[in-house]
């Protein structure tokens, strides 16, 4: 099973456990928002320009909230099922929805007092290093400092953004990593800079 599938499983059961209207990390968004937002995303196709085109925004919304009026079980079992045949998604779901699922599970976990970083398998690690690496090329476009990443279970360490002598280093495990370069602070890192450098870098605007 793909990590996107499997994540996408984990994270329904925990909507599933806390409740619709449980927040999330997402802003003012409930888990009813977030999981009507992830529907929308994936089987309303137009719809899904408007999540990267802000002029197309307000109709995506629309939907998006038209989508958080419906019975709440169906709207999970819809989420669980995946993206269907005639969705852009379908046929790139491992790829296009492995973060998507990661994060968002991540924003519904984080958004609870006591949360802990899960313990993942290196498998799964690995894969989110790929993908942190990747997404943190432009994950951290808003600062004007060098960052770097560094595995704390491998050791393993990559200049994700090179701008100048300024360098702060990132240390934790690659899910940590991934989380912070899409902009979220509920994170469990090392960092090594100079003071007035890791506080520009966390209040830079960081995400895709």
């Amino acid at each position: 099973m793909s990590l996107a599938r499997s994540e996408r499983h984990a994270l329904v059961r925990t909507m599933s456990e806390v409740g619709p209207d449980a927040p999330t990390l997402c802003g003012d968004w409930t888990v009813r928002d977030l999981a009507a937002h992830l529907l929308v995303r994936e089987r309303r196709v137009d719809g899904m320009p408007g999540i990267v085109v802000p002029a197309l925004a307000g109709h995506t919304e629309k939907l998006r909230k038209q989508a958080t009026d419906r019975q709440w079980a169906h709207l999970l079992a819809d989420l669980d099922s995946g993206p269907p045949k005639w969705s852009p998604f379908f046929l790139v779901d491992a790829v296009a929805n492995a973060t998507e699922m990661f994060v968002h599970h991540e924003d519904v976990r984080r958004a609870r007092p006591g949360w802990e970083p899960r313990t993942l398998p290196s498998s799964e690690q690995d894969q989110l290093w790929r993908f942190a690496r990747m997404i943190a090329r432009t994950g951290y476009r808003g600062c004007d400092l060098t960052v770097v990443f560094e595995r704390s279970d491998t050791g393993e360490q990559v200049t994700v953004r090179k701008r100048g002598p300024r360098t702060v280093v990132l240390r934790g495990e690659p899910a940590e990593l991934l989380l912070h370069a899409f902009g979220r602070d509920e994170v469990r890192l090392d960092v090594d800079g100079e003071e007035a450098w890791v506080a520009e870098l966390n209040a830079s605007q960081r995400g895709v």
